[in-house]
């Protein structure tokens, strides 16, 4: 017998796992890359977590699909920022029901606990999410079985009812208890979780979408460096280091990119579509978090062309464009 298993990398769906292996069964995995999951890779760190427990890892990218099909048009709406939790889930489940006879699978986990989350783990919620992805009583939540309707897996004797758990609720009790038990050294801790439940993340793309079409190109400008919004309506992003200077440094159909040739300093983008005004603000916006000085011109290169700019008057001033988060 084998299972499929939703792994977010947290503590509960690292139980789950091991739960249900010890039962005997196969179990494998998959780790669903929606764009939305961390800001870095954390392919390595998911594998050593369950490497603890015997499991390999599957990463299954879904970032285009999700963007087209569930990002903007969430049956179920979302939650307090631009979180579409149930349709997410639901969507996950569908690409791991959809996996199964390629997997040689005949069921699949998740670590969800019912009542832990106020908008995606209600007893109606679950329920939304098997019936969106026609589960057909093919999902175990080994967490909370005992609390939620018996499921095929149980039915048939695939695996051992009274050996799934009650857990209910918020508290992390129980599962710090079955750390302890199990010898586990690396899980993730409370606190962690999907990027569209932060403000910042949130806030941007709700401007993106009031502006102009999102494109999926976009996925990646809500994460990483200063969005501001500018006089005439130009949006731009600066990175703030090295990092996010690569991860920003990508062909977007609707921003130009701002590059520094001879100063230290950020890579700037600004909308395509914005005003000669705004667009040169953008240049001397990112010269002034680069390593310039005042009144000094510097080479830079936009939009096909080299020319000299000088750095904006300061950062204290440079506050006003950057988006209230």
């Amino acid at each position: 017998m084998k299972a499929l298993a939703l792994f977010s990398g947290g503590l509960d769906s690292l139980l789950a796992i091991k739960i249900i292996k010890d039962l005997g069964v196969d179990v494998l995995a998959l780790h669903f890359n929606i764009g939305f999951g961390a800001k870095r890779d954390k392919s390595e760190i998911l594998r050593q977590r369950l490497d603890q427990v015997g499991v390999e890892l599957k990463i299954v990218d879904i970032r285009k699909q999700f963007f087209e099909d569930v990002l903007f048009k969430p049956k179920f709406g979302y939650g307090k920022y631009f979180n579409p939790c149930i349709d997410c889930h639901a969507n996950m489940f569908s690409h791991a029901l959809g996996m199964l006879e390629s997997q040689g699978a005949s069921f699949v986990i998740s670590g969800e606990v019912l009542g832990q989350r106020p908008k995606s783990q209600r007893a109606e919620a679950l329920g939304q999410v098997e019936r969106l992805c026609e589960a057909n009583g093919l999902i175990v939540r080994p967490m909370s079985a005992k609390l939620l309707p018996i499921s095929i897996p149980e039915q048939r004797g695939w695996i051992d009812r009274e050996k799934l758990l009650d857990i209910h609720g918020r508290g992390r009790e129980r599962q710090l208890q079955l750390v302890k038990e199990y010898g586990l050294e690396y899980y993730e801790r409370p606190g962690g979780g999907c990027l569209l439940t932060e403000t910042s993340v949130a806030n941007k793309i709700k401007d993106i979408q009031a502006h102009r079409e999102v494109v999926f190109e976009d996925m990646e400008l809500v994460k990483f460096g200063r969005y501001m919004i500018l006089p005439d309506g130009g949006r731009c992003v600066i990175a703030r280091n090295a990092e996010e200077n690569e991860r920003l440094d990508f062909k977007h159909p609707k921003m130009s990119k701002i590059e520094l040739l001879d100063c230290i300093g950020p890579l700037g983008l600004v909308e395509n579509n914005a005003s000669e005004r705004d667009k040169q603000l953008a240049i001397e916006l990112t010269l002034l978090y680069g390593k310039s000085e005042a009144d000094k011109n510097y080479q830079v290169r936009f939009e096909g062309r080299e020319f000299q700019a000088m750095a904006f008057e300061s950062k204290e001033k440079a506050k006003e464009f950057l988006i209230k988060e």
